[in-house]
């Protein structure tokens, strides 16, 4: 690519035009992603029709703000309320709800901005410096491949969240079994519908989300007596300057945690089919992994959220790579970035940095602008939602259900989504109470689709005979990896249940 045209497509962005729409992008991304049961992907493919009549640069620039925004966006929620306004802000309030109940919500959300906006910024600067080679390995990860990884990253999430990794198993199977709802991917015939043809796509992943993980979350604390006269968030009136802020020293102390992050986020972001979610909690459980005091993650530990804010939103830059390369949409927000571009008359792909050098250099551009909006817009809107999670439960978890509600119905088109939301908020109270971990049972229901094509094409490719895996060492390496997570962490458990 010649200096020039990188210098040009640089200019096109540093326009005022192209600042408004960045800027426009990120404050719609950070309203709707605080909203559960919207998300920056619904406000994407909403926005799209009325992407028609700008530039192409413009267009691209203003999706990429709205998805850059609604990662910030999703965690504010999950922090403040115990409810994700996306679904890979889940694994934000592990730590980050526990540290707003303890009266710091204000810290707990800056450092969910700060390390966003470090995350993101990394896979920014890896898709433009090393986009091509990133690609080229993730195109060598065959259905084989993906398949082990997966069951890794489902080793993993069971054995490190959760209370056992019997239970985390338990979690994730039956996630795999909800997700198997709907037509099967290799021949097209329906399963366990149940003459419900609503059904036929599967459950909705967004009534499944919302309902298992924020309203059993809402109508638990609902039935907690005395609970509508209380604030949702107490802030102490004469709150210490240092519960307020992140301090240099504080951010400095999880550098390791973020550059882990970004770099599990750059990775799974550069393989089609991952997703943040996955990204977010593989972070999470490798940082509480490597800790020398994991019994603190859960109580509001401030590595917890750098590392699955850090890793969620490195997936944003990172899904550019098999997009602009190859073609390939690595995610949802990134199929419909594709057909953003093909509105535009662009086809993404290996000919994209020939033909369309500029236009691409001055989309870089603009996501290194939606990052520097990102972080200044947020430390003015942060302020604004601590001081509404102060009001009384009564009508903050009010005012989250009637969202949900709305957001599941529009998501679905119907009430059949709103009647999924309650199924599955009644089951997720019920495994509450079982301690059976939810957010194990969503990233597998999550990935469910994914998994088991991926378990199909491994069948066909292997012909039915495990001896054909000595063909494939990186599959067999992570499903070695996979038995020694499950015994090691079982072992581990069963050592800390011993002396109790």
């Amino acid at each position: 690519m010649d200096f020039p045209t990188i210098i040009a497509g640089f200019q096109d962005a540093l326009t005022l035009t192209n600042l408004f729409f960045v800027v426009a992008g990120v404050v719609l991304g950070q309203i709707v992603g605080a909203m559960p049961g919207i998300g920056p992907i619904m406000a994407m493919a909403i926005a799209i029709p009325f992407t028609f009549v700008l530039s192409p640069l413009s267009a691209i620039s203003f999706l990429v703000g709205v998805n850059k925004g609604g990662l910030i966006g999703g965690a504010i929620p999950a922090i403040l309320i115990n409810t994700p306004g996306t679904p890979d802000a889940a694994a934000t309030a592990l730590d980050g709800y526990p540290l707003a109940r303890k009266g710091k919500p204000v810290k707990a959300l800056k450092m969910a901005l700060y390390s966003s906006v470090t995350g993101d910024t990394f896979s920014d600067l890896v898709l433009i410096t090393v986009s091509a080679p990133l690609a080229i390995i993730a195109l060598k990860m065959g259905p084989v491949e993906i398949f082990s990884v997966m069951v890794f990253a489902f080793a993993v999430i069971s054995g490190m969240i959760g209370s056992s990794v019997s239970r985390g198993i338990l979690a994730a199977a039956l996630g795999l079994l909800c997700a198997t709802v709907g037509l099967d991917p290799q021949h097209a015939t329906p399963r366990l519908i149940f003459g419900f043809f609503d059904l036929y796509d599967g459950f909705p992943i967004g009534a499944v989300a919302i309902g298992s993980l924020a309203v059993s979350e809402i109508l638990a604390r609902v039935a907690t007596p005395g609970l509508a006269s209380r604030p949702a968030v107490t802030i102490p009136k004469n709150q210490l300057r240092e519960d307020r802020r992140v301090s240099l020293s504080e951010y400095l102390s999880c550098k390791f945690v973020l550059l882990r992050g970004a770099l599990i986020g750059t990775t799974v972001g550069a393989i089609p089919g991952m997703g943040s979610t996955a990204a977010a909690f593989m972070s999470y459980a490798s940082t509480r992994q490597a800790s020398k005091e994991p019994e603190k993650f859960g109580t509001g530990e401030l590595k917890g959220i750098a590392a699955t804010e850090s890793a969620n939103s490195s997936v944003a830059g990172a899904d550019f790579i098999p997009l602009l390369t190859l073609g390939l949409p690595g995610s949802a927000a990134a199929a419909i970035m594709i057909g953003a571009f093909i509105i535009q008359g662009i086809q993404p792909g290996p000919l994209l940095f020939t033909e369309q050098g500029r236009l691409v250099y001055g989309l870089f551009c603009a996501m290194v602008m939606a990052n520097g909006m990102n972080l200044l817009v947020g430390l003015l809107g942060l302020r604004l939602w601590s001081i509404i999670a102060t009001a009384p439960s009564s009508i903050v978890f009010a005012s989250a259900l009637s969202l949900c509600v709305a957001g599941v119905y529009i998501a679905s088109g119907g009430f059949a989504g709103i009647w999924v939301m309650l199924l599955f908020a009644l089951l997720g109270l019920l495994m509450m109470a079982m301690d059976i971990p939810v957010v194990v049972f969503i990233i597998a229901f999550f990935l469910g689709p994914r998994f088991e094509l991926s378990l199909v094409q491994t069948s066909i490719i292997l012909r039915g005979e495990v001896t054909r895996l000595v063909n494939h060492p990186v599959a067999i390496l992570f499903l070695v990896m996979s038995a020694l997570v499950v015994y090691w962490l079982g072992f581990r458990n069963r050592k800390k249940q011993k002396p109790a």
